[in-house]
């Protein structure tokens, strides 16, 4: 890929992530709630179906992992400096994809629990969705950065309203944590593009503008009756993915002493996207 950061302007931003997601931090689907006192009849419809529909999502990791798998290879297949940059990514990719494992195990769990889903037809029907392919058409690597940025702040807004809207303490515990992870994978993503604008400066503009002209939350295309149910669960918890774009606005304006042409019309581009979608 041309345009990428070298390994050494990569492994910071690693370096401060793994750092801070130390031991006390984290938490495992198995251990970490009192699931005996799961109950879904504390949950209205909408609620539930809420519950249901971050599964589905959270659910279809292999499909995200496999992106960076593919677009970021570990292999043979590539010079030894990208290879170099590649392995330093994966040290991120792989603790993160652990993490959002242990929120789909976590989500699967409290269904089975609550009595929301029986365990042998949750799995086929996460399994029927599971198998849809998922990409990300982009051509630079900061376009892989800008897009799990807003996708992971986007996220955990969602998980922090529906959190407001419920009162079953087992869930409240689940989505407290959960949205605590994707602020901190948010946080991730951002010093990475952060990182490109040093670097690149107007080269990366276009690539991020094309992310938000283009943006789909993930299954978006793929998963039958997507907005449907997305439009169903924005009533239970106000959701609207665009209020993502603010935390892009704010590394924008974080990132450059001063600001160049290039870079104010992409900020006011993405103002106007997050006001008039």
């Amino acid at each position: 890929m041309n345009g990428l950061l070298t390994a050494a302007q990569l492994a910071p931003a690693v370096d401060t992530y793994l750092g801070a997601t130390t031991p006390e931090r984290r938490w495992d689907a198995e251990r970490s709630f009192a699931w005996e006192a799961a109950d879904a009849d504390r949950l209205t419809e909408g609620q539930r179906s809420a519950v249901e529909f971050v599964t589905v999502i959270e659910d279809h990791l292999p499909g995200y992992f496999d992106v960076y798998h593919r677009h970021f290879p570990v292999d043979g297949t590539v010079a030894p400096e990208v290879f170099a940059h590649n392995r330093e990514l994966y040290h991120f990719t792989v603790r993160w994809a652990s993490e959002e494992d242990t929120h789909a195990r976590a989500l699967a769990r409290y269904q089975r629990e609550s009595g929301i889903a029986e365990r042998d037809a949750l799995r086929t029907a996460l399994a029927g969705v599971g198998a849809a392919p998922f990409d990300l058409p982009f051509e630079h690597p900061v376009q892989f950065f800008a897009y799990a940025l807003v996708q992971e702040k986007a996220t955990q807004i969602y998980y922090r309203q529906l959190r407001s809207a419920v009162d079953e303490p087992v869930l409240v515990d689940l989505l407290t944590r959960l949205s605590r992870d994707e602020a901190r994978h948010f946080t991730f993503m951002a010093d990475v593009v952060t990182r490109y604008l040093h670097a690149f400066g107007d080269e990366v503009v276009e690539p991020v503008r094309d992310v938000i002209a283009t943006f789909r939350m993930p299954l978006a295309d793929t998963l039958r009756g997507y907005w449907r149910w997305a439009l169903k669960i924005a009533d239970t918890a106000r959701y609207d993915h665009t209020d993502a774009y603010d935390g892009l606005i704010a590394v924008l304006d974080r990132a450059t002493e001063a600001r160049s042409d290039k870079l104010s019309e992409l900020v006011h581009f993405v103002r106007a996207a997050r006001t008039v979608v």
